[in-house]
């Protein structure tokens, strides 16, 4: 599903984002809910990047006022009946056309989903969120988000996965 936002972003810079578990739904400009491994997912768009609540848990990625902690490289935990992972990773691009390609690259992967949500912020064509469910080899599922950031052709990428243990 691709939303056209009529609202700024509220972040700026990947070096902004925070990463909070446990938070309740917070305002979103777009919510996408969907089935996986008998819990609704409810992937959220917010002004300042993403938030995704799948039954007991809630991860925030974000630019958060009163969160100065930087996003982590990795973390994980374990919530009631399920393992957490979470990966990020931070993509610069040298160039405005390579950055544009990039962007533009995840949205048409994503296009036709129905398990994906992207949001366009107004300003830039490539101020650009977007959250996406995968598969994974052990039984649960798994989630990725892209946060573009057109002022300094940045991409943050999440990959995060909720696992049944074995």
């Amino acid at each position: 599903m691709r939303a056209t936002l009529d609202t700024p972003y509220a972040d700026a810079r990947a070096d902004g984002l925070s990463f909070v578990l446990g938070l309740p739904p917070l305002d979103a400009l777009a919510v996408l809910p969907v089935e996986r491994a008998g819990l609704t997912v409810q992937m959220r768009l917010l002004g300042a990047s993403h938030q995704v609540i799948a039954g007991p848990l809630s991860e925030t990625v974000a630019c958060l006022p009163d969160r100065t902690e930087p996003l982590p490289g990795r973390a994980a935990t374990s919530v009631p009946g399920w393992a957490y992972e979470f990966a990020a990773t931070t993509a610069a691009h040298s160039d405005g056309t390579a950055f544009a390609r990039a962007v533009e690259a995840v949205c048409a992967r994503l296009a036709d989903r129905d398990d994906a949500l992207t949001g366009a912020f107004p300003g830039s064509p490539h101020a650009v969120t977007a959250l996406a469910l995968e598969e994974t080899q052990e039984p649960g599922f798994g989630w990725r988000t892209w946060h573009a950031y057109p002022q300094t052709r940045e991409i943050v990428m999440t990959r995060s996965r909720l696992v049944r243990p074995s």
